[in-house]
């Protein structure tokens, strides 16, 4: 049990704050559950990311870590304190360097800090956040806070290396990024089978006592019928994912029922989150609880910068970032740990 006086408030009110679209959808349980699973999942159809997943292994040898580390660092990006929130982003470019190499299906070189890439990671997840919301949470936004939400998602990628103004303001202009990307999405074996380990929540899990394991396989498959519940037709044949309209029709009230009586209390949503990702309780039980952070106050990611010393992401690390792909693509070699190890203090540990 999370109790007020065991958690240590944040710094500030990081990008957002208590009045913003972002901290309303967010911290709604749908969001950390069927939105996140469907963001990670999603995303794999693009050939460059899934070949730099599927380079590193880290989510067929160590889920778990790599699912916690992922959901907390866009947790902080909602709910952290801007000093924090930004050392992680600031981090992250530098992980991100590791995941360089040349994707099998066109030839092409691809990098992770690449602002396309980026981009398509930043708004597949802002995405099927606010659908998970939409579907299964408190139905959609009204059109004034929608604008916001997708003001606050442009806010948000200044701490991804894509540019703010690519980001679109509107769900038309997100539809229409969406279809732009469509003929550059590929079903491949790998992307497919990433797809389907990733829909199997259960092993991003600990070890479960045997008394609970079909408690938890059967919430698991319920999360995965509700994942692929939003994608649409063309995304699921795409991706090999077979699933009934019945099974679609009939998740939608049993989880609408579910998050609602879920976020009736927050402490239990604390420890539904305990189980998922450990690392992200201390990112949003300050939220949950109303716990206020040592300064009331919400900065923007420029301000931020200019306080704590950080370069904006893009061009941050440039000499490493250069290292590293002189490492992989003129002398063969592996790229360096280093970022990774810097981020455990950050992130969360990576075993």
């Amino acid at each position: 049990m999370t109790r007020k006086r065991s958690v240590e408030p944040h710094e500030d009110y990081g990008f957002f704050g208590p009045e913003s679209v972002t901290w309303k959808v967010w911290s709604y349980p749908t969001s950390l559950t069927v939105g996140f699973q469907r963001a990670v999942v999603v995303e794999e159809l693009d050939p460059a990311l899934v070949a730099s997943v599927d380079e590193t292994k880290a989510i067929r040898n160590r889920p778990r870590t790599r699912y916690d580390r992922t959901l907390r660092y866009f947790a902080m990006v909602a709910f952290g304190g801007s000093r924090s929130t930004l050392k992680a982003a600031d981090v992250l470019v530098k992980i991100h360097s590791k995941a360089i190499g040349t994707e099998p299906l066109s030839g092409d070189p691809y990098d992770a800090n690449d602002p396309k890439s980026q981009l398509w990671i930043h708004l597949t997840a802002w995405h099927s956040i606010l659908y998970a919301y939409e579907k299964y949470g408190l139905g959609k936004l009204t059109p004034a806070e929608e604008e916001r939400y997708w003001q606050e998602c442009a806010v948000a990628a200044e701490l991804q290396t894509c540019a703010p103004e690519d980001v679109p303001r509107d769900r038309v202009g997100v539809r229409a990024y969406f279809e732009e990307m469509r003929p550059q999405l590929v079903g491949s074996d790998v992307a497919r089978s990433t797809m389907d380990h990733l829909l199997h929540a259960e092993v991003m899990l600990p070890p479960m006592p045997a008394l609970l394991r079909p408690v938890t396989l059967l919430v698991t498959r319920v999360l995965r019928a509700a994942t692929i519940a939003t994608m649409p037709r063309w995304m699921r044949t795409m991706s090999g994912l077979r699933q009934s309209r019945f099974t679609d029709v009939l998740v939608t009230p049993l989880l609408k029922i579910t998050f609602r009586l879920a976020h009736l209390n927050r402490r239990l949503e604390l420890m539904m989150l305990r189980r998922l990702s450990p690392a992200t309780v201390p990112v949003v039980a300050p939220v949950l609880l109303g716990i206020p952070p040592a300064t009331p106050e919400t900065v923007t990611p420029a301000e931020g910068r200019r306080r704590y010393g950080y370069a904006k992401p893009a061009e941050a690390h440039l000499e490493w970032r250069a290292k590293q792909r002189a490492r992989v693509f003129e002398s063969g070699t592996a790229p360096s740990d280093a970022g990774i190890v810097e981020s455990e203090p950050v992130l969360g540990p990576i075993a």
